[in-house]
């Protein structure tokens, strides 16, 4: 199986928070996704699509509609795990991550799949059709102007992208199914914003703008055009960088349930959200859990307190409590009274 002849993203230019917040989320799905704030024209679309073809290929169940992993007895599917208890053993064909996409004007049934009712009483079994859910299982699932999407979806996606479980319930027949994706969001805010208690839903939160040097626009130029003048030749040119970051996101997901951090630095990040007026425990768990993930982007067994500073500028300014109309930002300044001055530990580095 080939992949198709996508922008590298070693190649986007500046963008680093968004770049590093999608690295972080294929690196830990379990952190909750990422969402992306930001005018037309800012690469978010492009870095999704370049993010999978980082990605190793993986093993998936022959014939299955919900991708289940053939050696993970524990998430399997009905029909799967009933294959696996008669044959004691499940074939797999290998395949990549790819990005599914969910349009704004998706309905409710066509995202979370249906159940047909006259056959669940006419035979008395159940029968499923399949929806985005289970298509984007083990996948990326992007959402573009997520802003504008009916709330009732949104919130069953979240709900299942923090579960890793997408279960139908009609007139009493209920079906559940894996459903574990990584989420990315995009908006443009001046199309209108999403309610606060969504945005606490998910994990990390950037905004990205174009660039304001000119040398960095006019690189952004003479990559776009090398990159429609020939799309193999430009990314054989960047196959090595390509590469390397494959292979640290490799590395780091095996690295990650390795990598401890102290008692002190939990202090530090619930004091922080004390002050900051951050409502539940969600913010603290999110910020520790991508603290962890950083540091293990990082080849390194153990997060330290520059990786908590950069973790809470990607975590918590969305889930600050404002006032309507007013933006959510966490500025360097107030980094550095909670958390230090980040030259005193060093630079924590993003994605190159």
């Amino acid at each position: 199986m080939k992949r198709t002849q996508v922008y590298p993203f070693s190649a986007i230019v500046g963008q680093e928070d968004m770049k590093l917040a999608l690295l972080l989320n294929v690196v830990n799905p379990a952190l909750g996704g990422v969402l992306v704030k930001g005018e037309k024209g800012t690469a978010k679309s492009t870095a999704v699509r370049a993010l999978a073809a980082l990605l190793p290929a993986v093993e998936i169940a022959a014939g299955c509609p919900f991708h289940c992993d053939p050696t993970d007895a524990g998430r399997l599917c009905d029909a799967c795990a009933a294959k696996l208890a008669k044959n004691g053993v499940l074939s797999g064909v290998s395949g990549f991550m790819r990005v599914v996409e969910l349009p704004v004007s998706a309905t409710e049934d066509r995202v979370v799949g249906t159940l047909d009712m006259e056959y669940a009483i006419k035979e008395g079994e159940k029968k499923f059709e399949p929806g985005i859910l289970a298509e984007a299982n083990r996948n990326i699932l992007y959402v573009d102007e997520i802003n504008l999407l009916d709330d009732h979806v949104v919130d069953v996606l979240l709900d299942a992208a923090a579960m890793g479980v997408n279960t139908v319930e009609r007139e009493g027949v209920s079906y559940s199914h894996p459903a574990r994706f990584v989420l990315v969001g995009t908006m443009n805010p001046e199309e209108g914003d999403i309610r606060p208690q969504l945005l606490d839903r998910f994990a990390l939160s950037v905004e990205v703008a174009g660039e304001n040097e000119a040398s960095s626009r006019v690189e952004v130029i003479k990559r776009r055009m090398a990159y429609e003048a020939g799309p193999r030749e430009f990314r054989g040119a960047w196959e090595a960088a390509e590469e390397e970051l494959a292979r640290k996101i490799t590395a780091a997901r095996k690295l990650l349930p390795q990598v401890a951090i102290e008692d002190e630095l939990l202090l530090r990040v619930a004091e922080a959200s004390l002050k900051l007026g951050v409502d539940g425990h969600r913010a603290d768990i999110t910020v520790i859990k991508t603290a962890l993930t950083l540091a293990a982007l990082e080849e390194r067994k153990e997060a330290t307190l520059l990786d908590v500073r950069r973790a809470a500028s990607l975590a918590l300014p969305h889930r600050m409590r404002r006032r309507p109309f007013e933006e959510a930002s966490l500025s360097v300044q107030v980094l550095d009274e909670l958390f230090g001055a980040a030259e005193e530990n060093g630079t924590c580095a993003a994605a190159e």
